[in-house]
């Protein structure tokens, strides 16, 4: 059963689309490539030039025929169009979707097509670990033997679902990682008129922290989009999520069943798991009231909070199915993802890390709180209206401070200056922090780049950042 159809029997032959948004990394292009493969007749409109989006554009080019409308919106393609494709940074009050006779996202074209079993992971920070490391078990039971059909990851982790060169089918596995705006797109939104269109096996929540506030304004709307990650389950269902404030409430409304993870032995009447002592092993209790290892004592990945992440992913796999040795096994051989602590050079006995998808001052701290001693932080640039008060109490314990610049670092010197706390910059090139960070660290060192704010101004995106940051390193160490 695989959801791929002819033009002829496909419901967008003929239909006029416009996609709001090529964007770089790949949800509008195969937004676009997915519609006009099924005979839609495509406009691209986005703010960006032909020079910014030739990428996209190079890439989207052998897919068919494609109308674009660059640097600017026009209202009337709006209004002339059957559908519209939103990308998910655009805010849904925007004049020019409210124009729109339908509004519809990669995410949405997916969901409504797709027959697979569904994981979906959500969370302000480690979700895209999350989402990988179940992935990467998925694809270890496979290799094994123990699972039908193939694995598949995609969302918010900058591949878009419709991107799978192969069909899922019925027996297969789809990991999404999905953003609070990608599921904000999803509310209230039906597969016919039986269920939600998001209807995840699993629904995976990792930490919860301040992000977004420029665009939501409070906490609360901000996870208000949160919980609509299992607002379409029932008790055939899990949803998996931290025992904290945050989690404690997605838990106590979940239609689906509870799962709990954290730091302490689960109290009478919790399912879910914990890890156990300073370097322990992560623990879950099963249903016939037996303690299984989950995940191993040594990981690859630096940090007490990567194990929480691995945690709520193993929690995941065993209630899909997965047997407990499997999971501690091939957690305990995952290698984490590119742009988070990502390990990428050594240089005169300096290690260096990416952590570029550090966009908020709490995981910055999570940063500086993985390595002991603590490292050389490269960190700053754009302010998302959040509360830098965790970042500087974790800068006190880092080697050296070097900023970024960005209205971030503005606000953040202050704070810096207030605690007594030295840095150097902010510095608007990447070469001069990686300089900076040179001078301030020496043989057995650790440096690491963790900005804890958006990327805007000075990169195309986080991703960019990273890319900069990384081809500096090996420049210039």
């Amino acid at each position: 059963m695989e959801y791929t159809l002819s033009r002829e029997e496909s419901p967008y032959r003929g239909m006029r689309v416009l996609v709001m948004g090529l964007g770089l990394h790949g949800g509008g292009m195969e937004s676009a490539r997915y519609l006009m493969n099924r005979g839609a007749e495509v406009t691209v409109t986005d703010l960006r030039d032909e020079k910014v989006l030739a990428p996209s554009i190079e890439k989207l080019g052998n897919a068919g025929s494609v109308r674009y409308v660059l640097g600017r919106h026009r209202i009337e393609d709006f209004e002339q169009a059957d559908m519209v494709i939103k990308n998910p940074g655009v805010p849904p009050d925007s004049p020019f979707l409210r124009a729109a006779r339908r509004v519809e996202t990669d995410i949405s074209l997916f969901l409504t097509a797709s027959p697979a079993r569904l994981t979906a992971v959500t969370g302000s920070k480690g979700k895209s670990s999350t989402a990988s490391a179940i992935q990467w078990v998925l694809q270890e039971g496979r290799n094994r033997g123990l699972l039908p059909g193939k694995s598949f990851l995609g969302g918010n982790i900058t591949r878009s679902p419709l991107a799978f060169t192969e069909s899922p089918g019925g027996e297969d596995d789809v990991v999404l990682e999905l953003s609070s705006w990608q599921l904000g797109d999803l509310k209230g939104r039906t597969h016919g008129h039986s269920r939600a269109l998001l209807k995840p096996r699993c629904a995976v929540i990792t930490a919860i922290m301040a992000d977004h506030l420029n665009r939501y304004g409070s906490m609360e709307s901000y996870v208000a989009d949160k919980r609509i990650i299992y607002r379409g389950q029932d008790r055939h269902d899990a949803t998996i999520a931290a025992g904290d404030v945050w989690g404690r409430s997605f838990l106590g409304e979940t239609p689906g069943r509870p799962l709990v993870y954290g730091e302490n032995p689960l109290p009478a009447g919790l399912a879910g798991g914990w890890i156990s002592g300073p370097e322990g092993s992560g623990y879950a209790l099963l249903s016939s009231g037996d303690r299984v290892e989950v995940v191993p004592p040594r990981i690859l990945l630096p940090g007490r909070h990567q194990k929480k992440n691995l945690l709520a992913a193993a929690l995941a796999l065993l209630d899909l199915g997965l047997p407990p040795e499997l999971i501690r096994d091939a957690l305990g051989t995952f290698p984490g993802i590119e742009h988070r602590l990502e390990f990428f050079y050594e240089g005169e006995g300096i290690r260096f890390y990416n952590d570029t998808a550090a966009t908020i001052p709490e995981a910055a701290a999570a940063a500086v709180a993985a390595f002991e001693p603590g490292p050389v932080l490269v960190t700053g640039g754009t302010d998302k209206n959040l509360d830098f008060t965790p970042l500087v109490r974790a800068a006190a314990r880092a080697k050296a401070l070097v900023l970024l610049a960005g209205n971030g670092s503005d606000k953040l010197c202050p704070l810096l200056n207030q605690a007594g706390i030295p840095y150097r910059g902010p510095f608007d090139s990447v070469d001069a922090a990686v300089k900076a960070a040179l001078e301030a660290a020496s043989a057995g060192d650790t440096v690491v780049l963790s900005p804890g704010c958006a990327s805007f101004g000075m990169f195309k995106n986080e991703f960019d950042r990273g890319q900069q940051w990384k081809e500096a390193v090996r420049r210039l160490a």
